[in-house]
């Protein structure tokens, strides 16, 4: 069984810079994509960033771009989302997740393991 554990959220000011991990343990983690989603207070979860299982390839939502990186360690079975130049829209609960499809999905439905989520809070 596929466990996720996301690790590194805090507080930050606007325009600073945070990383957030997700270990993954149980199966074979080069064979899964990962996702990062968010969810902010009263808003739906919505996707953030996604990795092939090489790492080579990358997607992010626009709003994002330029200033997240998705990566990921396939030795230390964990993936990363480096944030930078943060904005205090960004606040939310982010989430990783593992999809076992072949493709970068933005869509949660087609993820199949979820994390517990770590809280990011960016004060203005």
């Amino acid at each position: 069984q596929v466990q996720l554990a996301e690790s590194g959220g805090g507080l930050v000011q606007a325009g600073g810079s945070l990383r957030v991990s997700c270990a993954f343990s149980g199966r074979t983690f080069s064979s899964y994509y990962m996702g990062w989603f968010r969810q902010a207070p009263g808003k739906e979860r919505e996707f953030v960033a996604a990795v092939s299982g090489s790492g080579g390839n990358t997607l992010y939502t626009d709003s994002v771009k330029g200033r997240f990186t998705i990566s990921r360690d396939n030795a230390k079975n964990t993936v990363y989302l480096q944030m930078n130049s943060l904005k205090p829209e960004d606040t939310a609960v982010y989430y990783c997740a593992a999809s076992i499809y072949i493709g970068l999905r933005r869509r949660a439905n087609e993820y199949n393991y979820w994390g517990q989520g770590t809280q990011v809070t960016v004060s203005s």
